[in-house]
C-alpha cells in the first residue's frame, strides 16, 4: 500500500513539475548569452514593423490569426511600441508598450492592459518578458500570466512565441514574426 502511495505521489509530482523542468518554461535568458546576434530593443524594435501571427487555443488548435502594424520610437533607453492589430474576424485592437531598458539588459514594461508591470531580460539574441495580461472583455476579461520570448534571427527578423497561463495551466499560445518595414 505504501509503495503505491509513493508511486502515485511521484507520478503526480512529475506530471506537474515536468513542464517546468523541461521545454518552454524551463528556458532562462542566461541560456542564450553570447549565442547569435545581439538583440538591441532600441534598434530592432524601432521604426515601422510588420507583425503576422497565429493564436492557438488551449487544445492547440488555431483560434485566431492577425496582422499588426507596429511603430517603435526610442529616446535613449526609453521606448514606446504602438501596435495596431487586425484579426481574421475583422476586429481591431490597439495597444501601446512603454519600455525602459536598463544597462544590464533588464527591461521594464508597462501597458494599459497589464495587471502590474512587466519585467524582461535581454540576453544574446533573445528577450524574455514576463507579465500578467488582462484580456479584453470579448475574450472573457481574464487575467493571464504570460511568458514571452522574442528571438532575433540573423536577417533581422524576430520570431515571437508567447504562452498564456491561468492558474499555471497553459490556455493559449501565440506565434508571430516581426519584420522591420524598409524605409
Amino acid at each position: 500500500m505504501i509503495g503505491w502511495t509513493i508511486a502515485l505521489v511521484v507520478a503526480v509530482f512529475l506530471l506537474l513539475a515536468w513542464p517546468r523542468l523541461t521545454g518552454f518554461r524551463s528556458q532562462r535568458p542566461r541560456d542564450f548569452a553570447g549565442k547569435g546576434p545581439a538583440f538591441d530593443p532600441a534598434l530592432h524594435l524601432n521604426g515601422p514593423i510588420l507583425c503576422e501571427g497565429v493564436i492557438y487555443g488551449p487544445l492547440g488548435r488555431v483560434s485566431s490569426r492577425f496582422v499588426a502594424k507596429m511603430e517603435g520610437v526610442w529616446d535613449g533607453n526609453r521606448g514606446t511600441l504602438r501596435e495596431d492589430f487586425r484579426y481574421d474576424d475583422g476586429s481591431e485592437q490597439q495597444r501601446e508598450w512603454r519600455l525602459v531598458l536598463q544597462p544590464d539588459g533588464r527591461l521594464q514594461a508597462e501597458a494599459d492592459d497589464l495587471a502590474g508591470a512587466g519585467a524582461g531580460q535581454v540576453s544574446g539574441p533573445t528577450v524574455q518578458m514576463l507579465y500578467r495580461l488582462r484580456l479584453p472583455a470579448s475574450a472573457g476579461g481574464h487575467v493571464v500570466s504570460v511568458v514571452d520570448w522574442m528571438v532575433l534571427m540573423e536577417n533581422g527578423s524576430i520570431i515571437n512565441r508567447s504562452r498564456f497561463y491561468k492558474f499555471g495551466i497553459p490556455v493559449a499560445e501565440l506565434m508571430a514574426t516581426l519584420r522591420r518595414v524598409p524605409a
